[in-house]
């Protein structure tokens, strides 16, 4: 692992997206490196179970995509 000192305060709001960016895909090449508390495990089974039993609606990507596009306009 690399580290460097980065100056926060002179970065732009771009830096700083790709700064994020650059850290979310460090913690998801590996998914189980990132802890679930409990709850968070318990939310999961649930919404699981609900998708086995068929009583999850979902909403097609282009729908959810319009809606979010949407709320930023």
């Amino acid at each position: 692992m690399s580290t460097q000192a980065i100056d926060l305060d002179k970065l732009n709001v771009e830096e700083r997206l790709d700064l994020i960016e650059g850290l979310w895909n460090s913690l998801t090449d590996d998914p189980s490196r990132v802890p679930l508390t409990e709850a968070q495990k318990k939310e999961l089974d649930r919404r699981l179970d609900k998708i086995e039993a068929g009583d999850a609606a979902g909403i097609p990507w282009d729908e959810v995509l319009k809606q979010v596009q949407s709320r930023l306009s």
